[in-house]
């Protein structure tokens, strides 16, 4: 994975934490794959299984959902079970397949402080070296 991949996650699971979120793994891997975000609704037994795609504007793959292909979805889906066969506490909750899409640009600019930033949707933030925005997040995407 590339460096920006990595910020593009770390930019999503911020996001993730302001929505009330808690972070159970970041990039949790199994035999058949990987999973980029694992987070657990606050007080709920709700888990969501989070695919983040980080993409430059006007790319050839619609900012990143069309390479959420059925063969993909299936690796991930895998991959959760394999997840919850190795955390049986979570094997009762109520399970949500969610996309994440983020646009990034170069950004000349010194960052700022990013604990203190607000991420919304559609809005450009100044992260780690580049301009983020948290184009779209997709509940229960596949």
């Amino acid at each position: 994975m590339t460096d920006i991949g990595k910020i593009g996650e770390q930019f999503v699971a911020q996001w993730l934490i302001s929505q009330g979120w808690q972070l159970l793994h970041e990039r949790w891997r199994s035999p058949g794959g990987e999973i980029d975000i694992i987070a657990q609704h606050h007080n709920s037994n709700t888990i969501i299984f989070v695919e983040v795609k980080t993409r430059k504007r006007d790319n050839w793959d619609q900012e990143g959902i069309l390479s959420v292909t059925p063969k993909k979805q299936e690796k991930i889906r895998q991959t959760a079970h394999y997840f919850l066969g190795e955390y049986p506490q979570f094997s009762n909750f109520i399970c949500r397949f969610d996309v994440a899409l983020v646009n990034h640009q170069p950004c000349y600019q010194s960052a700022s402080n990013n604990r203190n930033i607000t991420i919304k949707i559609g809005e450009p933030i100044q992260w780690q070296g580049y301009q983020l925005t948290l184009l779209e997040y997709i509940e229960a995407a596949f």
